[in-house]
């Protein structure tokens, strides 16, 4: 029976299974029937963060652009470009037993593309959640429904892995951003063209 969260509570992952390596993060979303003249098409992204709350350098942001962390601990599975259907709609397989030393966090965020353009925010979003399972044994660790806090934001940040100790927990964090992903990017020290 997985873990379910509220805003902001923590839980350790790797306290009550000692071993695990090998995780999947799924998120999803479905979207509002109003008419927006486009589809949505979320994508999500990992930032992954030292000490300073920043990435130390470009290739520690992983999203549609950049599938693989050159250390193998984080891999993009792919574009979902509708978010049609249940279940996740964009995954990443995180390893954790190979997370570089210097990476004490890492960022699960989810931004709609063109938002702008499209007239669209997470006010027009449903039953998102970001869940956390075992890629060894499919057992489902932990879940996270955001709920429907949001209005006007283009981006959110759904929740983080963090080292504590030895060990890796999880913060639900549930909060918008305004600005699409360039505002994610210039929060985590990510220069964007």
């Amino acid at each position: 029976m997985p873990v379910c969260l509220q805003k902001g509570q923590k839980v350790s992952l790797t306290k009550d299974n000692p071993g695990l390596s090998k995780v999947v993060v799924g998120l999803g979303w479905d979207v509002n029937q109003f008419d927006t003249g486009g589809s949505f098409d979320l994508d999500t992204a990992a930032f992954l963060l030292t000490d300073s709350g920043k990435v130390s350098r470009s290739e520690d942001f992983v999203f549609f652009g950049n599938l693989n962390h050159p250390s193998g601990s984080v891999q993009h599975m792919g574009d979902n470009l509708t978010g049609a259907g249940d279940g996740d709609d964009e995954q990443m397989k995180i390893n954790l037993s190979v997370i570089p030393e210097n990476i004490t966090k890492i960022a699960f965020t989810v931004t709609i593309y063109e938002a702008e353009q499209r007239r669209q925010n997470f006010g027009q979003i449903n039953n998102a959640f970001i869940r956390i399972y075992d890629e060894v044994t499919g057992d489902e660790l932990l879940r996270y429904d955001l709920g429907e806090d949001f209005s006007i934001e283009t981006a959110a940040v759904f929740g983080e892995l963090y080292k504590n100790g030895n060990e890796w927990k999880f913060n639900a964090i549930g909060s918008g951003f305004q600005g699409g992903l360039a505002a994610l990017c210039a929060n985590y020290g990510v220069d964007v063209e």
